[in-house]
């Protein structure tokens, strides 16, 4: 072959083939080792979760293994009771048993057959059982303050005090009845509602006060009422505002509870709240889950109703 100059390119490509060829060759190992060890925490980190959701599981299950068989110990204590004890022991016994079936199942049981079968039972058999009554009292008050206080974050309260001395009057003066309290409007979730309690009696042995409900929601949706009374209902301090409350539209609550009460004085709250606080065992409407869905009023769904 004709030997040819050559020029500065031809030059280059000789020295720059090896070097390529050489960066290349590295290029592919980092990519390969990077890969590799991108590759290796990937499968850790799915190895650890797995591992993380398989412990979570067996807690769960030993956790719900125990809550049933202390559920059915529990229970077994108030159906099938002891007669071979003295009456007080035994009470004491039930007592205990119902502290720790309300502080375990509070939010998912309807608690107060039992709280007024046990007061039933010391008012009947000992009539000197004051400080077991108080103590059943002080259990449900409990109770209640943490229902509230689930129910509260993310809703909205007003409290009400009552002159039980001007209930009294009024009553007497206008037989059939009830004494209004003022209208309150609070907000949820951009809802606003009026809500108006009205007053219709006491049950002093009971320890208990009869009353309406009535809401009003001034911006409502073609389809929903503007206004909900309920049926009279009474409150007292066995009724938790999880189990026992009023179900509105748009899979919205309100419940009634009894802070304090005495011969002349109660405190009362009204809590507004969404439905998913409520009991366990309440579940939304099929309307209302298409409600949330669709975003809009879905037709059947617009009356309320209380449980009581």
């Amino acid at each position: 072959m004709e030997n040819r100059h050559k020029d500065p390119w031809d030059k280059a490509s000789i020295v720059l083939q090896p070097v390529g060829g050489l960066l290349t060759a590295i290029a592919v190992a980092v990519v390969g080792y990077v890969g590799a060890t991108v590759l290796d925490r990937q499968q850790a980190s799915d190895s650890n979760i797995r591992l993380y959701s398989e412990l979570i599981s067996k807690r769960e299950e030993a956790e719900t293994d125990l809550r049933k068989a202390m559920f059915v110990s529990i229970i077994e204590s108030f159906l099938k009771p002891e007669a071979t004890k003295p009456e007080s022991r035994s009470l004491e016994s039930r007592l205990v048993s119902l502290e720790l079936l309300a502080y375990n199942f509070h939010e998912s049981l309807e608690l107060k057959p039992l709280f007024l079968h046990l007061r039933r039972e010391i008012t009947s058999t000992l009539p000197a059982g004051a400080d077991y009554l108080r103590r059943l009292e002080h259990l449900a008050r409990d109770v209640t303050a943490k229902q509230m206080l689930v129910l509260e974050d993310g809703g909205a309260k007003f409290d009400a005090h009552i002159d039980l001395d001007q209930l009294r009057g009024y009553l007497r003066d206008h037989p059939g009845g009830g004494l209004e309290l003022p209208n309150r409007a609070l907000t949820l979730d951009s809802v606003v509602r009026n809500f108006r309690i009205i007053l219709l009696g006491e049950n002093r042995a009971r320890r208990e006060l009869r009353v309406q409900l009535e809401t009003q929601t001034p911006e409502h949706a073609p389809d929903e009422p503007e206004s909900l009374d309920s049926r009279p209902f009474t409150v007292g301090f066995f009724d938790f505002p999880m189990i026992d409350n009023t179900r509105l539209s748009r899979d919205q609550r309100c419940a009634i509870v009894i802070n304090a009460l005495d011969d002349h004085n109660a405190d009362i709250s009204l809590v507004y709240f969404h439905g998913s606080r409520a009991s366990l065992r309440e579940k939304p409407y099929y309307e209302e889950v298409v409600q949330r869905l669709v975003g809009s009023t879905a037709p059947g769904i617009t009356s309320g109703y209380h449980r009581r």
